[in-house]
C-alpha cells in the first residue's frame, strides 16, 4: 500500500518539489548540527544593519544590530526548529499510540478514564498549557521538549482511538479473537500495522506543529536561549521595521513559510493517496 501510494504521490511535480524543499532543510540542519555549519553565527562580519547585498554569501541576508550575518542566524534557526520538531514527534508518538490503542481496544472503564483525561487536557487552550509547562520548567531546549511532548500526543491518541474502534468490528480481528489469539498479538500483529499510516502521517504534522509552537515560545521569551531561533529573530525584528530594517524578519519568516508549506502540502498528498475514500 505504501509503495503504491508513494509512487503515485511522487509522480506529481508539486509533492516532489515539497519533498525536495524538506530534504534541503534537513541537510542544512544536519550540517549545522554535526558539521559546524554556521557555528560562527555570533561573530560580527560587518557594520550593523547592512542591507542584503552580493558582496559575499554571508551578506545575502544582511546583518543585524551587532553586525552578525542574518543568513547564519537563519541556518541556526533551521537547526533549532527541526531538532525541536523531530525530537518532539519521536517522544510524543509512543505516548499517543499507547493511550489511543489501549483506549480503543479495551473500551469500558479504561476507555472512559483515558477519554476523560484527554478531554480535560484538550479543554485547556494549547498555548496556555505550553506557556505554563515551559515557564514552570525554566527556559531552554529541555523545557521546550518537555512542554511540546506533554501536549503533542493528544491529537494522535484521539485519531488512533477512532481508528481502533473501527477496526475492532472488522472480520480479521473478529476471526483472531475466535481463534484465541492473545491481546498483545492482536494489537501488535493485526491492529498496529493497519493503523501505521495514521501514526506516520500524524508524526509528520506533529513536526510542523512543534516547529510553530517553538517559534511562538521563543517569540514570547520562553523558548530556546543562547541560540538563534526563528521566533527570537521575529521578536528582535518587530522593533526594527519602523527604521526600515526588514531583512531579519524576512529571513526568519520566509524560511518558516517554506518549510511549513512543504510539510503541509506533502502531508496532504500522502494522506489523500492513502485514503480509500479519495479513490472513489
Amino acid at each position: 500500500m505504501w509503495n503504491k501510494a508513494l509512487k503515485k504521490v511522487f509522480q506529481k511535480k508539486i509533492p516532489l518539489l515539497c519533498a525536495s524543499i524538506i530534504i534541503f532543510f534537513l541537510m542544512i540542519a544536519f550540517a549545522a548540527q554535526f558539521f559546524g555549519l554556521a557555528s560562527n553565527w555570533d561573530t560580527p562580519i560587518g557594520a550593523q544593519y547592512m542591507p542584503p547585498n552580493s558582496s559575499g554569501v554571508l551578506f545575502w541576508f544582511g546583518t543585524d544590530i551587532l553586525g552578525r550575518s542574518v543568513l547564519l542566524k537563519t541556518i541556526q534557526g533551521t537547526r533549532v526548529a527541526l531538532s525541536v520538531g523531530i525530537i518532539t514527534a519521536i517522544l510524543s508518538a509512543p505516548i499517543g499510540v499507547f493511550f489511543g490503542m489501549v483506549s480503543g481496544y479495551f473500551g469500558g472503564w479504561i476507555d472512559d478514564l483515558i477519554v476523560w483525561f484527554v478531554t480535560t487536557l484538550s479543554s485547556i487552550p494549547n498555548i496556555l498549557l505550553l506557556i505554563a509547562i515551559s515557564y514552570s520548567m525554566g527556559r531552554g531546549m529541555t523545557a521546550v521538549y518537555i512542554a511540546l511532548t506533554a501536549t503533542s500526543w493528544i491529537t494522535l491518541a484521539r485519531i488512533l482511538r477512532g481508528e481502533v474502534l473501527k477496526h475492532k468490528q472488522r472480520e480479521y480481528l473478529i476471526a483472531a479473537e475466535a481463534l484465541g489469539v492473545t491481546h498483545s498479538s492482536r494489537i501488535f500483529k493485526h491492529l498496529l500495522p493497519n493503523v501505521m499510516h495514521q501514526i506516520i502521517l500524524s508524526m509528520t504534522f506533529m513536526v510542523e506543529i512543534a516547529i510553530r509552537s517553538e517559534v511562538l515560545l521563543s517569540y514570547l521569551g520562553l523558548g530556546v536561549q543562547n541560540l538563534p531561533s526563528w521566533g527570537k529573530m521575529i521578536d528582535d525584528a518587530k522593533g526594527e521595521l519602523s527604521t526600515g530594517v526588514w531583512w531579519q524578519l524576512t529571513g526568519a519568516t520566509c524560511a518558516m513559510f517554506l518549510l511549513m508549506f512543504a510539510i503541509n502540502v506533502l502531508g496532504d498528498y500522502v494522506r489523500d493517496a492513502l485514503d480509500p475514500r479519495a479513490q472513489i
